[in-house]
């Protein structure tokens, strides 16, 4: 499939029925998705930049940019990336990622050394990546990501402020990380008007979601923990002599 050819079923996902992208944290894993039935993957700054020793946003824009290259090499799926707050430049992370093979990618307002982005710089810097992905030859969707349910201001009036200017800029999905409840998704997609993305919690079936207004339902890092906890006990059971959950084999196989 061509990159112009999973731009435009990217663009077709957000315009059906809800979906689920879950998110590969390497090569491996997002084969292993695309051999699931899934129809397209998003990236996890957490989970790759966990591939590399490093806590969340310890990756570099160099790094990431390989990742996606090497994610689009394996998998005929779209590929979205998490590019947390745009390294920097919003418009030429955008440009990376999508010479790199990508079809979407995501623009938080939330910087670990600053924080929160004052809502006037948040907008630029959503309006300036959108700008960058009208300029490319192919439909990438941009998805536009308000932080501040989960950097220590869950007032859901100000995430749904966000999600409005974010909107009005030109971003074709909103994303809001950490509604937890049916009400809290209702509210936010009765009020706006592009495809809404959720977080998966744990705690609401993709039905629920769904029902509520969720159009994709993402994992985030979820599913690299969950692996990185089943490898920790079996290390650690090893450690005492008991070789006894080493029974599985590759799902490539």
């Amino acid at each position: 499939m061509t990159q112009p050819e999973r731009g435009e079923a990217f663009r077709a996902l957000h315009e059906g029925e809800p979906f689920v992208i879950p998110n590969p944290w390497d090569a491996g894993s997002a084969r292993v998705l695309e051999g699931l039935g899934f129809r397209a993957l998003a990236t996890t700054s957490s989970g790759f930049a966990f591939t590399l020793g490093r806590p969340d946003s310890g990756a570099t824009l160099d790094e990431v940019v390989e990742h996606v290259r090497v994610l689009c090499s394996v998998t005929e799926l779209p590929v979205s990336v998490d590019l947390e707050s745009g390294y920097g430049d919003p418009a030429e992370a955008i440009r990376r990622v999508a010479e790199a093979g990508a079809v979407g990618g995501s623009i938080e307002d939330w910087d670990p050394q600053t924080g929160l982005y004052e809502p006037v710089q948040a907008v630029e810097r959503v309006a300036a990546a959108v700008e960058a992905a009208r300029g490319l030859d192919f439909p990438f969707a941009l998805t536009g990501r308000a932080e501040n349910h989960i950097r220590g201001n869950p007032a859901l009036d100000d995430t749904i402020e966000r999600l409005l200017a974010y909107q009005e800029a030109g971003a074709d999905v909103l994303y809001a990380p950490g509604l937890a409840s049916v009400d809290e998704i209702r509210t936010v997609g009765e009020v706006v008007d592009k495809p809404v993305n959720v977080l998966a919690l744990g705690n609401l079936s993709f039905e629920e979601m769904a029902t509520a207004g969720a159009q994709r339902v993402s994992v985030g890092g979820a599913l690299t923990w969950v692996a990185a906890d089943a490898a920790k006990r079996a290390a650690e059971a090893m450690r005492g002599g008991d070789f006894s959950a080493l029974t599985a084999s590759s799902p490539l196989d």
